[in-house]
């Protein structure tokens, strides 16, 4: 008995250990959308570096709008296939379509298919993108029950799907016509209210995992937009490609903060059904309205976001290189004003930006508009011709 007695007493402290570790939430898993309709050397690079923390590519393959009819996107083929992860066809049918030809979608779908089997790519599912109008839902679950018909028994259908929807008598139907759902939680109202509101995103997400029995993710913004004034009174939204147009721009951006937490509180505690999140979008390096890869890595692993702005010089022949550097995980906006120690300066200027005013021993770079410097990068802003420039003098001002 005794003997028993000191076994329980070692093992026990183990069991709750155990216990500890099985209760912990694991990680959900996470996805990315490529959506550029061009691909571009970048997109190698870009890749390359988000294999070790996202799961599955959801790349933009077929679009159709009114008048233009369908499209494809100019992907690369051979990066897919060197990538390896598991890739999903998007096919994005616009919502101001006036009606859906089932028969020519699940043609144009299953064509596609072929096209991309061809070039050796296996996919692991398509994904339907329509922002139907609710009024719209019984003919969107027609098209949908006919292409899942039509689709090998293998290959999963999943939708995009608005909160819009929730109010619909239709959703259940519809949701039973796939295999998955992506609720999309970013940019579905007056854009002038901004991109994303994390206490309705919980609230919707909530709603969803209500009515749906079978799995669905979420789709998390990580770009920004910007809005132009339009004469009709409704702003125009710029994105990914810019707009000819004269007026200012009012830029909005998703918060990294808010979309750490929430990703944070949806791994603790997440909603039934919920498998995971989906980030829209892949970001490339010129593409400005959009996280730096850095940022988003550091947003899906849920680490501490901080910026680290700095100031880099080098130096040859006594010509000084002055550029901003952000050494942290954090995209930050262009500091107002920058300050340096320098002595016997020949000449010094600012680049595009940026104004510089200079005096005997300071030189004092100001920002003329706004701007954001990536996680780990650096943007050049200015150059001195001096005898000594000193680094220990420097002030930046948010």
């Amino acid at each position: 008995m005794l003997f028993s007695i000191r076994w329980w007493a070692l093992l026990f402290p183990m069991l709750m250990l155990s216990g500890c570790g099985q209760s912990e939430s694991p990680p959900l898993d996470q996805q990315l959308y490529i959506w550029q309709r061009q691909w571009t050397p970048d997109h190698k690079h870009a890749l390359r570096d988000s294999r070790a923390d996202f799961s599955t590519l959801r790349v933009l393959a077929l679009q159709s709008f009114p008048q233009a009819g369908w499209s494809r996107a100019r992907i690369d083929p051979d990066l897919l296939r060197q990538d390896g992860r598991p890739l999903i066809a998007v096919i994005r049918l616009d919502g101001q379509l006036k009606s859906l030809d089932p028969h020519d979608v699940t043609a144009q779908v299953q064509q596609l298919i072929n096209d991309w089997q061809r070039q050796g790519l296996t996919l692991a599912g398509v994904e339907i993108d329509h922002d139907a109008g609710i009024a719209r839902l019984p003919d969107y679950r027609r098209l949908l029950t006919e292409l899942r018909e039509v689709l090998p028994a293998s290959m999963p259908l999943s939708i995009t799907a608005l909160p819009a929807w929730l109010n619909s008598s239709e959703l259940p139907a519809l949701l039973s016509a796939v295999d998955s759902s992506v609720l999309q939680v970013h940019a579905v109202s007056d854009p002038q209210k901004g991109l994303f509101h994390v206490e309705q995103a919980k609230k919707w997400t909530q709603a969803w995992s209500r009515i749906t029995l079978k799995p669905f993710y979420l789709a998390l913004p990580a770009y920004g937009v910007a809005l132009l004034p339009a004469s009709n009174g409704r702003p125009v939204v710029e994105s990914e490609v810019p707009i000819e147009r004269d007026g200012e721009r009012r830029e909005l951006l998703a918060d990294p903060q808010q979309l750490r937490d929430l990703a944070l509180a949806l791994r603790d505690n997440p909603p039934a059904h919920l498998a995971g999140l989906i980030w829209f979008r892949l970001p490339l390096a010129n593409d400005r309205r959009a996280w730096s890869l850095t940022t988003l890595r550091a947003v899906a692993r849920g680490e501490v976001l901080e910026s680290q702005l700095g100031l880099q010089v080098t130096e040859h022949e006594g010509l000084f290189d002055i550029s901003l550097v952000n050494r942290g995980n954090l995209d930050s906006p262009w500091p107002a004003r920058l300050t340096l120690g320098a002595s016997a300066c020949d000449g010094a200027d600012a680049l595009a930006g940026y104004a510089l005013q200079q005096t005997q021993d300071l030189l004092t770079f100001s920002r003329l508009r706004n701007g954001r410097i990536a996680a780990d990068g650096q943007r050049a802003i200015g150059w001195a011709r001096c005898s000594k420039i000193d680094q220990g003098a420097l002030h930046v001002d948010p």
